[in-house]
């Protein structure tokens, strides 16, 4: 008796994982991959961070929501290294499941990955390659980012706005830096200004006193700052120290909580450009800034806040191409259609023959260890 019990209740028990395994489950979304070339280790890796942590958050929302496919991000490691960047694209573009690539970080970097990309045909939309050549590789590079085409000559017009005639540039070296040199100097001159100097450093330079000495015997009305925020506030609080009152003006690069911390007081009264202002009352800006220091401790800087809406564009332009029946080729066509993408740096459009972005940049200055709005 207790053994026909036993087999009946086996055979019950079959009979129910029988009908578990063919009842209707329900189906997860088809995943889309893009590729991320980014600094994780080395000197610049505090940016690599910043724009993981800017792109997961769109990721999240993004996939959070109903879309008919999820996007998966494979976050790489290139020391924003050009040779490491290259490597790193050879990698995407034998994995034929990504369709697109965000990244890297230096123009360097990106325009070194570029060349894998373009030859393959993956489209490459960098948050932050700011080099004029970068897009000029082939059809396949984007950037939602202002170029030091742009931005130089406007530093330069509203710099002679203000009366100034000369003008020293400091600037890191390297093509980021040369470029943003250049760019400054050749319309501050041609609109009428004088530049008595420019000084080169390598990166890693935390010791800017020699420059600024020579800086100091130059006299010029404006020191312009071609460097990043560690770099910037050392030289910030150097500038200080050795009483030099010339006004000091920097690419937006210096747009950085962390450079303001890094500085302290000595930041006061620098002045720069940027898309993106932290403390607007938008509230997409508002929004995104009180989930990035809810989630991270901290406020974001403008390089995430490029993340977060190249990681946007880029969503929209899968979405626009298919989704998950997107290939590499419809992503790229719906890259280069990208008009009036709202994001928390303003409207984002393409340029359809050169693919640059069309963007508007605010004037800030330090006051009181803070970025206000110049009026």
């Amino acid at each position: 008796m207790m053994k026909h019990l036993l087999t009946a209740t086996i055979l019950a028990s079959t009979a129910l994982l029988g009908v578990a395994s063919t009842a209707p489950s329900i189906a997860a979304e088809p995943v889309v991959k893009v590729g991320y070339l980014l600094p994780l280790s080395g000197e610049r890796s505090k940016y690599g961070a910043m724009f993981r942590n800017a792109a997961s958050i769109r990721v999240d929302d993004f996939n959070a929501a109903d879309n008919g496919f999820d996007l998966e991000i494979l976050y790489e490691d290139t020391k924003s290294d050009p040779k490491e960047s290259a490597n790193v694209a050879a990698k995407f573009v034998d994995d034929k499941d990504i369709i697109a690539v965000l990244g890297d970080f230096s123009s360097g970097a990106s325009m070194a990955s570029g060349e894998v990309l373009a030859k393959a045909g993956v489209a490459q939309l960098s948050q932050t390659a700011s080099h004029p050549d970068y897009t000029k590789i082939s059809k396949w590079q984007f950037r939602n980012i202002t170029t030091q085409a742009q931005e130089g000559p406007f530093n330069a017009k509203w710099i002679l706005s203000t009366g100034a005639k000369t003008a020293a540039v400091i600037a890191i070296q390297n093509d980021w830096g040369l470029s943003a040199a250049e760019n400054f100097a050749q319309s501050f001159e041609s609109g009428g200004g004088k530049i008595v100097t420019q000084e080169f450093f390598n990166p890693g330079l935390r010791d800017f006193k020699s420059i600024l000495t020579k800086v100091k015997r130059r006299n010029p009305d404006v020191v312009y700052l071609c460097l990043f925020d560690e770099e910037g506030a050392s030289l910030l609080q150097q500038a200080r120290q050795l009483s030099i009152e010339s006004q000091i003006f920097s690419t937006s690069a210096l747009y950085s909580p962390k450079m303001l911390e890094l500085a302290g007081p000595a930041a006061e009264g620098l002045k720069l450009a940027t898309t993106f202002v932290g403390n607007s009352p938008e509230p997409m800006v508002k929004a995104f800034v009180d989930t990035y220091k809810a989630r991270y401790g901290e406020e974001p800087s403008q390089f995430a806040a490029q993340a977060f809406d190249a990681a946007g564009i880029m969503l929209e332009a899968i979405k626009k191409a298919g989704g998950a029946k997107a290939d590499r080729a419809t992503v790229r066509d719906a890259l280069a259609s990208t008009k009036d993408f709202p994001g928390v740096t303003g409207m984002t459009s393409f340029d359809p023959v050169t693919r640059e972005p069309s963007k508007e940049l605010s004037k800030l200055v330090v006051k009181s260890e803070a970025f206000a709005i110049v009026q």
